[in-house]
Order: C-alpha cells, then sequence, then structure tokens
C-alpha cells in the first residue's frame, strides 16, 4: 500500500486540479492554502447561480457543512447536482451532525441523494450518522472506542458505497471490507481551528489521481506527518505557519519513511 500512496502523492503534487472547495468561512482560507501547498489550485465558489458551472470545470469537490446557511445549503444541492452529472468526486464533511438534528437531516438527504465518494467526520459525527440517536455537544469529537468506530465505518461504507474516513487520535479509513487505521499527528493539530476541514481538503485534492479509498488514506497521512513536522511547543499561531510550510514541501520520501499505519482485511466483511 506504501507504494500506492507514493505513487498519488506524486501524481497529484504539483498537478494544477481544480479544487472546488464549498465550506465554512471559519476555515475557508486554510483550506484554499492547503490545496495551494500540494500545488493545485482551489475555488472556493458558492453562489447558487454561479456553482454549478464551476463544479462542472472541477476536478472534484469538497462539501463541508461547518457553517451552515441557507445559501450555502441550496449551493451544496447544485454543485453536487453538477458534479454526478459529469462524475467528478465529492468529498462530504459532515461537520456538526452530531449535535445539530437540522444538520443530520440535511446531511443524510444530501449523502443518499448524490452519493460522495468519502464521507468524512470525526468520531462522534461518523458515529451520529450511524446511530440516530446518539448527541453529543458542539462539534469535537468525544471520547468514543476505536474498535467501535472500525465497525461502525464498516457498516456504514457498506451500507452507502462509499469511503468513510473517520478522524480522531487514530484515524480509520473504511472501504469494501478493508480498513486503515493512521496514527500519524500531533495532540496540537486539535489545538487549532480548521485542521479537520484541512483534511478534508486535502482528501478532495488527492482524488482526481488515485481512488477514494486510498485518497483518504494520504490525506490522513500527509496532515499527520506535517503536523508532527511542524509542531511547536504550545505555540499555536506558529504551529499554524509551520504546519502549511510543511505540506508545501512534504515530498513521497517523507510519506515513506513517517507513514504509521495498519492495514486490515475486515473479519466482517
Amino acid at each position: 500500500m506504501i507504494n500506492r500512496l507514493t505513487e498519488g502523492f506524486d501524481g497529484i503534487k504539483n498537478s494544477k486540479k481544480l479544487i472546488h472547495c464549498i465550506t465554512n468561512p471559519i476555515s475557508i482560507n486554510q483550506c484554499a492554502n492547503t490545496v495551494l501547498a500540494l500545488g493545485n489550485k482551489p475555488i472556493m465558489a458558492e453562489h447558487p447561480k454561479e456553482v454549478y458551472d464551476i463544479t462542472l470545470s472541477s476536478d472534484s469537490l469538497l462539501v463541508n457543512i461547518g457553517n451552515i446557511t441557507d445559501v450555502r445549503m441550496k449551493s451544496i444541492k447544485i454543485s453536487c447536482r453538477a458534479a454526478n452529472k459529469k462524475n467528478i468526486p465529492i468529498v462530504f464533511d459532515a461537520v456538526g451532525v452530531a449535535c445539530s438534528s437540522m444538520r443530520k437531516a440535511y446531511a443524510k438527504k444530501i449523502i443518499k441523494k448524490y452519493k460522495p465518494a468519502v464521507i468524512k467526520g470525526n468520531y462522534s459525527e461518523i458515529y451520529a450518522l450511524y446511530q440516530d440517536e446518539y448527541k453529543s455537544k458542539g462539534v469535537d469529537s468525544e471520547e468514543l472506542d476505536k474498535e467501535k468506530i472500525i465497525s461502525v465505518s464498516d457498516t456504514l461504507a457498506k451500507k452507502l458505497n462509499c469511503t468513510i474516513l473517520a478522524s480522531g487520535k487514530t484515524d480509520v479509513v473504511a472501504c469494501n471490507g478493508e480498513y486503515t487505521c493512521i496514527s500519524n499527528g500531533v495532540k496540537q493539530l486539535s489545538d487549532i481551528t480548521g485542521t479537520g476541514c484541512m483534511l478534508g481538503a486535502l482528501t478532495a485534492t488527492f482524488l482526481p489521481s488515485t481512488s477514494a479509498y486510498l485518497g483518504a488514506v494520504l490525506a490522513c497521512a500527509v496532515l499527520g506527518i506535517a503536523g508532527e513536522k511542524a509542531y511547536t511547543d504550545g505555540k499555536n499561531g506558529t504551529f499554524m505557519v509551520s504546519l502549511l510550510d510543511e505540506l508545501s514541501t512534504l515530498d513521497a520520501k517523507d510519506i515513506e519513511e513517517k507513514i504509521k499505519l495498519e492495514v486490515k482485511p475486515n473479519e466482517r466483511a
């Protein structure tokens, strides 16, 4: 798998793919810079009258519901329809579905109708898509057992015929009865806002050059390794700048040498 991951990284680095991101204003700058750091082109359009044409010209689509509005909800539907028309891969970042019944209902409608290639969320968000009664406080991930999330991710991936990316201390990516656990990263990634959104942007960036499953695994590894290299002792502002520096200079050799992953065919398959 490592060879396929490094090939996927080399394939997308500086390839100038156009990544359309409908994301939240809290992290829009970080997401755009994340796409740019890998030598690709972000576009952050969200006006309902232009997103259809812009999506048709893009190589992948990221949808993030972290700060939802009526206009953004309308634009997401239009963009997803355009992406489906041209078989453009969609990454759906289910931010906040564990704490908002409105977001959860909306997310489920989008997922059912437009069939994203990757559904991403933290442990709480992925569990909330699986278990309707589950609620969390706020958008941060609550402590859930990794083995439970592996089982939930596997079940959802089969049910929805997609790749599930559950982010946490150990990231879990599941698809087609196989799962990968990625253990790269540092706690400081959770100490600044927007790094989860950056993970979604990375995933969307990799999809034009590799499968949804490998793209999601690669995104987790790349962000985690860059975080390890950028680590600062409590200086969160410096860390954010250093994180973008490391993303822009990361190469396949870094991935090959530093990646921490466990790949298993799922016994529940």
